[in-house]
């Protein structure tokens, strides 16, 4: 192990070290019901991430269904149990995390402004469920039917697209590498050599080195991509690959750490539901056309504007039919 120490500043590293602390015992479900919907329950942290498989016959942006009012029978079923629940991030800085320096600690973030705009059109006035779910979890929490929906900077792919159903894209993003300022990785290229660099199990970090790894030790897999910001910051690799979106929040957590180079993929965030809910599908879809034209820009000015810069706007909608 490496002997670098790294100060664990802010909130950020708090939470991070409180992590590490209890690493094992995040990988668990704690549902929680809410009336509100602005809370969660405490569970794994982490973010998520994905990668656009290369298929003659997939395109993931444009893999969704058109968007309609129309009720069917998977919102039907959410309306007769009476309550939404939807699969979230808790520790996601900017997108989906409880600030520990505000009373009550309430979630918010971008991901949870959406979050609460679709639980407010497909099940009006009723409670919401947020359910945290780590990232190699974001799946099976759907196919077993836990959560409803997973608004969780979830990219949308081909191979998922086999298992789940998504929206419209809402975010575009990439894969970045994120290092100790000092370091001497400049990105995703032949500096990784004989590095240990981390990625989440099931992300698209996770695929792209192990397409690709430019000699470095890729062996290091985590459940959530925030115990990757646990084992840098604490010395034990030296360079973690993520969505570049989600890392500029973790480097504006903790000052000692940055983005280096620029991102090595294109992709775009979805809200993933069980495979076969299509009108679920198209209502949410529904939302989201409202959404980027009344509340998205001031969403991402709250949350992501300081971290990404103000000229971003949300991908246009593509359907497949």
């Amino acid at each position: 192990m490496s002997t670098r120490r790294v100060s664990l500043r802010g909130w950020g590293g708090v939470a991070a070290m409180a992590v590490a602390c209890v690493l094992t015992a995040l990988f668990v479900l704690l549902p929680v019901a809410h009336s509100s919907g602005d809370e969660a329950p405490l569970g794994g942290p982490g973010v998520a991430d994905g990668l656009q498989t290369a298929a003659d016959d997939c395109t993931p942006e444009a893999s969704s269904l058109r968007a309609s009012t129309e009720s069917g029978p998977a919102v039907a079923a959410i309306r007769k149990r009476g309550r939404l629940v939807i699969g979230v991030d808790q520790n996601s800085y900017r997108w989906g995390y409880r600030d520990p320096n505000k009373d009550g600690g309430s979630l918010e973030g971008f991901d949870i402004d959406l979050a609460k705009a679709i639980a407010r059109e497909i099940l009006p006035g009723g409670p919401v469920q947020f359910r945290a779910i780590p990232t190699n979890q974001r799946i099976p929490a759907l196919k077993s039917g836990q959560v409803d929906m997973i608004v969780r900077t979830m990219t949308i792919n081909c191979e998922r697209l086999e298992q789940v159903d998504f929206s419209t894209a809402y975010f575009t993003t990439g894969q970045q590498v994120l290092a100790p300022r000092d370091s001497t990785i400049t990105g995703y290229n032949r500096t990784l050599a004989n590095k240990r660099v981390c990625s989440a199990k099931g992300s698209t970090a996770e695929t792209a080195l192990k397409a690709k790894s430019y000699g470095a030790d890729v062996s290091t897999t985590v459940p959530n991509q925030l115990d990757c910001l646990v084992r840098l910051q604490l010395g034990e690799v030296d360079a973690v690959v993520t969505d570049s979106a989600l890392a500029a929040g973790q480097a504006a957590q903790d000052p000692t750490v940055q983005l280096k180079g620029k991102p090595f993929t294109t992709e775009y965030y979805g809200i993933a539901m069980k495979k076969g809910s299509d009108d679920l599908v198209r209502r949410v879809n529904q939302v989201l056309v409202e959404y980027r034209a009344q509340e998205w820009q001031e969403s991402y000015d709250k949350w992501l504007a300081d971290d990404l810069g103000p000229d971003v706007e949300p991908p246009a909608p593509q359907y497949r039919d």
